[in-house]
C-alpha cells in the first residue's frame, strides 16, 4: 500500500479542527500530521510536518484562509490547498482560486466527499463545490478595484469619512470617491450598505 497523503488542518475553531480529523482518521490512505489555528501558522506547520494536502477555513486569525493558500503557493508551491468554510460564498470561492487555491468545498459536505476532495486535490485535480460554482459564474468576477475593497473593509468598523482616511493613508475627497464607486457598483445608497453587501458576496 503505498503512503498515505499527509494532511494539514487550519481552523480556529477547535472543536472544529477534531472533528474534521477524527473524520479523516477513518479513511486508511489519509493521514492529519498537523493542526494550527491561526492562517500565518500554516507555511511553517506544513513545511516543519511534510504535508501534502492543506484544508483551509477562511476566517482565521493572523491571516486568513485565502491569504494562507496564497503564502502556500509562494513558499511550498508543491504543496495543494484545500478551502474548507462555512462561508459558501461566490466571491469567496473566485478569491481563493485566484490565490491558488486547488478546491474550494463548505464544511457540511459530507464525510466521504470531503476525503475525495483532498485526494482529488493531491492528485492535482481542482474541486469546487458544484452549487458555488453556479453562482459564481452568475454573479460575475468581483467588480471592486482593491483601493475600494480596501476603504470599505475599514467602513465595516463605522467612522468618519476622515477616521477611514487616516487608516488606509487617502485624502477625504479619495476615499468619498472610493465610496460612491462602490455603492454605485453594490446598488446600495450608504457606505454602510455597500460594505455590508460586499462582504455578504464575498468580495471583500
Amino acid at each position: 500500500m503505498s503512503e498515505p497523503i499527509k494532511v494539514l488542518l487550519a481552523d480556529d475553531q477547535a472543536l472544529v479542527r477534531g472533528a474534521l480529523a477524527a473524520l479523516l482518521a477513518l479513511e486508511p490512505d489519509l493521514e492529519v500530521v498537523a493542526e494550527v489555528g491561526r492562517g500565518d501558522e500554516v507555511v511553517d506547520a506544513a513545511r516543519r510536518s511534510g504535508a501534502q494536502v492543506c484544508l483551509l477555513d477562511i476566517e482565521m486569525p493572523g491571516v486568513d484562509g485565502i491569504g494562507a493558500a496564497a503564502s502556500v503557493r509562494e513558499a511550498l508551491p508543491g504543496v495543494r490547498t484545500l478551502v474548507v468554510t462555512t462561508f459558501g460564498r461566490p466571491g469567496y470561492l473566485r478569491r481563493a482560486l485566484e490565490a491558488g487555491a486547488s478546491g474550494f468545498v463548505v464544511k457540511d459536505t459530507p464525510a466521504r466527499q470531503l476525503a475525495e476532495a483532498v485526494r482529488r486535490v493531491h492528485a492535482g485535480l481542482r474541486v469546487v463545490d458544484p452549487s458555488l460554482a453556479t453562482e459564481s459564474l452568475v454573479d460575475g468576477a468581483n467588480p471592486l478595484t482593491e483601493r475600494e475593497r480596501e476603504v470599505l473593509r475599514v467602513a465595516l468598523r463605522g467612522g468618519t469619512v476622515a477616521a477611514i482616511a487616516e487608516v488606509v493613508h487617502l485624502s477625504s475627497g479619495t476615499v468619498r470617491n472610493h465610496l460612491s464607486s462602490a455603492i454605485g457598483k453594490t446598488g446600495t445608497s450608504t457606505r454602510a450598505e455597500a460594505a455590508r453587501v460586499a462582504q455578504e458576496r464575498g468580495w471583500l
